[in-house]
């Protein structure tokens, strides 16, 4: 009987070794995809190649072991799919649009049991070292996968039409800013940086929040020095408390606020209040800016109060004595970004906008019949006053916006949305695409034929 479970044993350990040994080369595997030329400079009908080739490997891919799972969408409405056996060899995909916008292509690897493949840590954790590289790896995708597109005639791309009133709209949402007084109130607080101070700052502003977060200021302002300010914004969050940065700078004033107007731990916010306030900006059971009945109007919508406080946020940088009076800076990514864009075409002193994946661009896609991917705000008549694809028509040519990354597989910021952005800003502009990006991911290694600089 002994020896039975002996042999058991050992037969099962020789089929996790052989396990292993198949894992091990894929361990640190990804896809690379190209296309056969720019992905954004093909004619309608015009074929798109894409060339998915595994990198990384660890030795040869043990024949009919894995394969290639791969989904063709796009802006066409066209679906295609398929499978093919993966080998070290490139898969070549044929495709084309007879329409502009844009195609993506998802493939992955998936095993014998058509289950997506995951990647195994084998390193040695007993080190710190290897501990370290074990947390890293956890919170990595471990799936082998590519996710990518490329566009056709992304230059004539356009949303819905805007709301006729726009201007008009944000006039009022001025007039309604100005009939509060700028009050601020900071407490100092400790800073690592010697040669700079941090505050956390509250500021009044209209509607239902005041604007909260983090200024810091270079030391050097207490004597007449001058600086560039810059306003910096969060992606979609409810993060609280929203807590002091943990450095500053000292060649800029920096105001850092949240989305929600919270109050700071340093002003009495506290679990209970934070408790509270997460519940607070839910509506009808949707998470904040999601509430499609909200949305109907833009005075009732979330977005009115994240742009007014940008908007008290941008005037209050303007109010201090540091500033030069020159270089007015806003940067953030996700909805981030689109605060961004939101502070650069209301203001018309900001000089430089840096948006990274920018947020609700052409909102009303979906009933254009665009690839929205899975997660975005349903469309309500009232986001068209916040849809950065429309306020970027208010970007004045003094300011120069630079989008430091589009993803051509970032489907929670659509390359079509952020194709809108790009067409619709007037000034000086800059933008990279990258292929194989997704919205928080890049591919692990730059390679000819991932990023693609636009520059006007």
């Amino acid at each position: 009987m002994i020896k039975g479970i002996m042999r058991i044993r050992i037969a099962a350990l020789v089929l996790l070794t052989a396990g292993f040994a198949a894992a091990g080369v894929l361990d640190n595997a990804w896809l690379m995809g190209v296309t056969d030329k720019h992905p954004l400079s093909y004619k309608v009908e015009e074929e798109i190649v894409f060339t998915l080739t595994p990198r990384n490997l660890t030795g040869d891919i043990p024949a009919d072991t894995y394969s290639l799972k791969w989904e063709r969408t796009g802006d066409d409405g066209v679906q295609d799919n398929g499978k093919a056996p993966l080998t070290k060899d490139p898969f070549v995909y044929k495709t084309k649009l007879d329409k502009p916008g844009f195609v993506r292509l998802y493939a992955e690897v998936i095993g014998k049991d058509g289950k997506r493949y995951q990647k195994v840590f084998t390193g040695d954790t007993s080190t710190p070292e290897g501990r370290e590289a074990a947390n890293r790896f956890e919170r990595q995708n471990k799936s082998i996968f590519f996710d990518g597109g490329a566009g056709a005639e992304t230059c004539t791309l356009q949303a819905l039409p805007e709301p006729e009133d726009f201007d008009a709209f944000w006039d009022r949402q001025r007039a309604r800013l100005a009939k509060i007084p700028m009050k601020a109130e900071r407490i100092e607080l400790p800073c690592n940086n010697k040669d700079a101070r941090i505050y956390a700052i509250t500021i009044d502003c209209a509607g239902i929040r005041p604007v909260t977060g983090y200024l810091t200021i270079p030391k050097a302002a207490d004597n007449g020095a001058k600086f560039p300010c810059r306003l910096t914004t969060h992606g979609y969050s409810y993060r609280a408390p929203h807590n002091p940065p943990g450095g500053a700078r000292t060649d800029e004033i920096v105001l850092d606020i949240n989305a929600h107007g919270m109050r700071l731990p340093a002003f009495g916010g506290d679990e209970g209040y934070y408790k509270a306030l997460g519940s607070e900006i839910k509506s009808n059971g949707q998470s904040y800016a999601f509430d499609p009945v909200e949305n109907k109007d833009p005075e009732t919508a979330y977005f009115n109060g994240m742009a007014l406080r940008v908007m008290r946020a941008l005037e209050y940088l303007k109010s201090l004595p540091g500033w030069d009076g020159k270089n007015l800076i806003a940067s953030g990514g996700s909805q981030g970004g689109l605060q961004t864009i939101w502070a650069a075409g209301l203001d018309k002193d900001v000089t430089h906008a840096e948006s990274s994946i920018t947020w609700c661009c052409d909102l009303g896609g979906e009933r254009l019949g665009r690839n929205r991917g899975g997660w975005y705000i349903k469309w309500s008549d009232g986001l068209g006053y916040y849809d950065a694809v429309n306020v970027a028509k208010r970007i004045p040519t003094s300011c120069r916006t630079i989008i430091p990354r589009a993803g051509l597989g970032d489907y929670v910021c659509p390359p079509s949305g952020l194709a809108i952005l790009w067409n619709n800003i007037k000034g000086p502009k800059k933008i990279t695409w990258v292929q194989g990006s997704q919205h928080g991911y890049v591919p692990p290694e730059k390679y000819e034929g991932r990023d693609f600089e636009m520059e006007k």
